[in-house]
């Protein structure tokens, strides 16, 4: 049996990574497209000035795209170093859209973004533009792949378990592709990296027209992005949304915890607005909650309901006690693989065999396992419900704030006095940190809801690990959080540097020389002081 606390380190460490990896992704989804469409109006109006914002903001996006690459590569390492079961466990079938991604949407992304950058002074306009849109559509190919992997961990279909070589099998790509749960995650996924480019597009813009520097890029940019952030956050509401009911279907624990659901209640049920779960006492302390809102918004009807905490662990002991049976053939057929009986009597089982795994955390030998050890393995099918509950809601609130922001700076911009609004300027620099936060507290909802399994109701994460010592996972959690630490300053370093620069200064040096002795009271030192 692993070692808890190694499982546990294991977690923290990919979970770390990944945070690190993936405040570079949104970004780099959402520039792509937002030059494409910059790069589109300079080739249909012929004038310069979007040539000029296309190079500038171009040059963002590099370093942010280089710094995602670097944070990128250690992660699929990871995988066979820190989770070499599940990579035995998953090979067949989450090696595919990763190789996948590699193979085409990564070079196709790399390759072009070469003619990108080099390519202005070689390519005719025309010629360019379709490089650019390539580039875009090579990002956005390898979010789709490695959505498609992780969607696989969220709800595992396309696949079967093979008892004879102890591994998942892929029977139907399509269906992999094609998941309900991949789908809407990509799409979700993406839009909320265009709201994320548009906020750091504004808020970079905005400084520019409160110090005064570059006001025809600054206007012009702002007013790309205002578009931009409006249509792309009503977009990520409504697929949120889309989401939601999805992952009601393929997770209902999740659910359960993400509204902090902690007994099944008669429709229509109400939303809990705020308030502080207790995993301990079971309940949420000074809820607040909203009439009718829950059924509404999950079941989209007044009559629909979905089902509690209490509920599902009633659910999850039953199939632990179903999967037993399984675990206890799949022990036999280890060691006589033609063994007839134990193969009828893991077919019969099998659809219960992951909540098997459960409880031989606590049960070494599950035929011996008791009620209490039973009870125990079922209350481990319920993710941590605050982290959930919170996570959920701070994405939700800063989701709608940047809404709200969109729409009023569309006002202001149409009415082309933006540049007037000093006081709505300084809160668009303000808000660049708002949407990393938002997709980092997405990741959390998706990641966290997903335990304690690896692969949803077939691998339990304790199972998953390799089996390091806890010294080792010590020494390169520290080491990876140091590494990806550099790497965010050098990020920061960069993107300041570069913005203070601005886009004119090769050729309006007094430029930078009359600001450079001046500290920006808008603009902090660094975008991580936001």
């Amino acid at each position: 049996m692993h070692d808890i606390s190694v499982v546990d380190l294991s977690r923290l460490q990919f979970a770390a990574t990944a945070l690190y990896h993936f405040l570079f992704i949104p970004m780099t989804l959402g520039l792509t497209f937002m030059l494409a469409a910059m790069e589109t109006v300079y080739v249909i109006t012929g004038k310069e000035i979007y040539k000029k914002i296309t190079q500038f903001w171009s040059k963002l996006f590099l370093i942010n795209f280089a710094l995602g690459v670097a944070t990128g590569l250690t992660m699929e390492f990871e995988f066979g170093t820190n989770w070499s079961f599940y990579s035995s466990f998953v090979g067949d079938i989450f090696g595919a859209p990763l190789a996948i991604e590699g193979l085409m949407a990564f070079f196709l992304e790399s390759t072009f973004i070469g003619l990108m950058v080099f390519g202005w002074d070689r390519l005719r306009p025309g010629q360019h533009l379709a490089v650019t849109f390539l580039v875009a559509l090579g990002s956005n190919l390898s979010a789709l792949w490695i959505l498609v992997a992780n969607s696989f961990m969220q709800d595992p279909v396309g696949a079967t378990f093979n008892p004879t070589t102890m591994r998942m099998e892929l029977t139907d790509f399509a269906a992999l592709i094609f998941s309900h749960d991949a789908q809407a995650k990509f799409v979700h996924t993406s839009i909320a990296g265009y709201v994320t480019a548009a906020v750091f597009v504004a808020g970079v813009s905005a400084w520019y027209m409160l110090k005064n520097r570059h006001m025809e890029l600054a206007r012009r940019s702002f007013r790309m992005a205002m578009l931009f952030g409006v249509l792309a956050t009503a977009g990520v509401i409504t697929l949120g949304d889309a989401l939601g009911f999805v992952g009601a279907q393929a997770q209902p624990t999740k659910l359960a915890a993400m509204e902090g659901l902690w007994k099944t209640e008669s429709a229509p049920m109400p939303f809990n607005l705020m308030a502080f779960p207790s995993q301990t006492d079971r309940t949420n302390h000074g809820a607040v909650q909203i009439p009718y809102a829950l059924s509404l918004l999950v079941t989209h009807s007044l009559t629909g309901t979905v089902p509690g905490i209490d509920t599902l662990e009633q659910q999850a002991a039953e199939r632990i006690r179903g999967g037993i049976p399984a675990v206890d053939a799949l022990r036999t057929l280890s060691g006589d693989p033609g063994n007839a009986a134990a193969l009828a009597q893991f077919r019969e089982h099998e659809k219960d065999l992951g909540y098997g795994f459960l409880v031989k955390r606590y049960a070494d030998d599950v035929t011996t396992a008791t009620e209490a050890q039973i009870t125990k393995a079922s209350q481990d099918a319920i993710p941590q419900v605050a982290p959930m509950f919170w996570s959920f809601r701070v994405m939700v609130v800063m989701g709608l704030a940047m809404l709200a922001f969109f729409v009023l700076g569309l006002i202001y911009t149409m009415k082309n006095n933006v540049q007037h609004q000093r006081w709505f300027l300084r809160v668009a620099v303000w808000m660049i940190p708002v949407p990393f936060l938002a997709c980092e507290a997405g990741w959390l909802v998706a990641e966290v809801g997903r335990q304690p399994w690896t692969v949803y109701g077939m691998l339990p994460t304790w199972m998953s690990a390799s089996t390091h010592s806890v010294g080792y996972m010590v020494f390169s959690l520290i080491g990876f959080v140091t590494l990806y630490t550099i790497f965010i300053v050098i990020e920061m370093y960069l993107m300041v540097r570069a913005i203070r620069k601005g886009p004119d200064e090769d050729h309006a040096p007094h430029d930078a020389v009359r600001h450079a002795s001046k500290r920006p009271a808008e603009l902090p030192t660094s975008f991580t002081e936001a």
